[in-house]
């Protein structure tokens, strides 16, 4: 019998790995309580320590004037290829 892989929301993944953080409870604890595998927990626990710090940081501002940039872009394009396609349609009817 084949299982489906379960998919846990990052919400589900940041409070276990907070829970991991504090220590209050072992590993194994939390993997008993949350009904998941240990190594898991020690993965998403290492990535939270990891990228904690660019919440915080200039990376986070940074990557968000990035991403509002290729968004003004991408909307650029999607004008410029709007204008072509009607100039297209219309030199077609002729």
């Amino acid at each position: 019998m084949k299982q489906t892989r379960r998919k846990h929301s990052p919400s589900f993944k940041a409070r276990v790995a907070l829970e991991a953080l504090k220590g209050e409870e072992t590993i194994a604890e939390l993997a008993n309580r949350f009904e998941v595998h240990p190594s898991q927990i020690r993965t998403w626990k290492k990535a939270l320590a990891e990228n904690a710090a660019g919440i915080f940081g200039e990376d986070h501002a940074r990557k968000k004037k990035e991403d509002e940039n290729l968004v003004a872009q991408l909307y650029q394009q999607i004008g410029q290829l709007k204008v072509e396609k009607d100039f297209l349609e219309n030199v077609l009817r002729r």
